[in-house]
């Protein structure tokens, strides 16, 4: 097949059939009919993922390599920060992001076991876990309705003396109160992590500037699972302005190594067997020097390379998933006696993950949800609802340690109870909103 051909021509003619098998084969559903089953999220992608997938296959790197570094050049010049580092999975970025604030090279802010950090339980569990695995404490505040986000008024009575640190995460697209949560950290000189895994491409208007989620804080964190903004299948990424905050990311990523060379390379530091580390003899090999206690989270390759076709995408995606919410907002207008709808947080421009609705007094959320499930409708509850009440905390819960819950958490219990969300993914088109909006409203009828 390849007979008097370079290996580029080879490669060219097989990423030329990939490119014709992807537009025969994938992506070519009819037009939507009631009825037919509408997803929460899905992926949207064309030939370009699907060839530089192939192409980096064909490269047979497997691990990071070119792709992972163009995709986080690219990624980094589209938030506008100075350093990204490509993970496997928006876990991942959670869990390496907290773990960098674990460092004894940030001194006396450094997060230690039994200090506190703050957050919300109405939320996605990954954004808590890895303060509690550490053995740090988290520390519980209510969230607002119709915002779905962090109450920045309980802010101050969650301080203590032990505490070092707010992880909260921008809740389905809309952003929280930036403003007032970043004055609270500055006040006390805290670290603010960003979870950006439902956000990304919202911003937030700060001191009069525009600026993108996970950007304003310490470290903002991505996900790239398949319902997310962007995929790569799996994936996710870490990000920061602040070099060494990067330092220790790009350590706890890369097994806790001392070392910076990237895969492939030895001695760019030109120090390679001449220091001392530790108890080790001097002139131990520096690629095996270990810092940290840390962890292999880099992305392959082939996810990188499908993250560099979609990055290129991913304003469109953004457009579209606004023009989704607005145009499903405007049709369930005259639900409000039964519905609250959802409100995007002042000063913010978000970047719609899905749409949030809380039933009212007299409405029923699990009829609701049926009808519109029944109706082909895909529908969601807000992640954990209210985290502390999963079987996860059940020993936590029986001891009364480990945790600290600030006030009542009235909000969270009722979004657990009342509250469900349906997407706006930019897959969907203008009669599958228009047909959920319909057949949201028969469900309260």
């Amino acid at each position: 097949m390849f007979e008097n051909m370079t290996e580029d021509q080879a490669k060219k003619q097989i990423l030329d059939m990939v490119a014709d098998y992807c537009d025969t084969y994938h992506n070519k559903k009819g037009p939507f009919k009631e009825g037919d089953r509408i997803p929460y999220a899905s992926r949207v992608y064309d030939h370009e993922e699907m060839c530089n997938l192939v192409d980096s296959a064909l490269e047979f790197w497997l691990t990071a390599g070119r792709y992972t570094d163009e995709f986080e050049k690219k990624f980094a010049e589209y938030l506008g920060v100075k350093y990204c580092s490509l993970v496997n999975s928006g876990s991942s970025a959670n869990l390496n992001a907290f773990m960098a604030l674990t460092s004894p090279l940030l001194g006396e802010r450094a997060i230690k076991r039994g200090d506190e950090v703050i957050t919300v339980a109405a939320g996605f569990p990954t954004t808590v876990a890895p303060v509690i695995q550490y053995g740090a404490v988290p520390v519980f505040v209510d969230v607002t309705i119709p915002q779905y986000n962090i109450d920045p008024s309980m802010l101050e009575e969650a301080y203590s003396e032990k505490t070092k640190a707010v992880m909260v995460a921008h809740t389905l697209g809309n952003p929280f109160d930036l403003k007032a949560v970043k004055a609270f950290c500055d006040k006390h000189n805290l670290w603010l992590v960003e979870d950006n895994c439902d956000a990304l491409g919202s911003k937030y208007i700060i001191d009069g500037e525009e600026k993108f989620t996970g950007t304003v804080g310490d470290i903002g964190t991505s996900s790239f699972y398949p319902p997310h903004h962007m995929t790569m299948g799996e994936g996710g990424a870490v990000y920061t302005n602040n070099p060494l905050l990067n330092k220790c990311i790009r350590s706890f990523r890369d097994w806790g190594r001392d070392c910076v060379c990237p895969s492939g390379r030895d001695n760019l530091c030109g120090h390679r067997f001449d220091k001392q580390y530790g108890e080790l003899p001097l002139g131990y090999d520096h690629k095996y020097v270990y810092s940290h206690f840390g962890y292999n989270l880099k992305a392959t390759d082939m996810q990188a390379a499908i993250g560099c076709a979609q990055i290129v995408k991913f304003p469109g995606f953004v457009e579209r998933r606004r023009h989704n919410f607005d145009r499903l907002k405007a049709a369930l207008a005259g639900t409000e006696e039964k519905l609250i709808l959802p409100e995007p947080c002042e000063n913010s421009i978000p970047s719609w993950f899905g749409f949030l609705i809380t039933c009212k007094e007299g409405v029923d959320r699990n009829q609701v949800v049926q009808y519109v499930e029944q109706h082909g409708v895909q529908t969601r509850m807000l992640f954990a609802g209210n985290l502390i009440k999963h079987p996860c905390f059940d020993e936590m819960r029986k001891t009364g340690e480990g945790y600290r819950v600030v006030g009542d958490l009235k909000n969270t219990d009722r979004i657990m109870n009342e509250t469900f969300w349906v997407g706006v993914y930019p897959g969907m088109t203008d009669e599958m909103i228009d047909y959920m909006a319909k057949t949201i409203k028969e469900a309260i009828q």
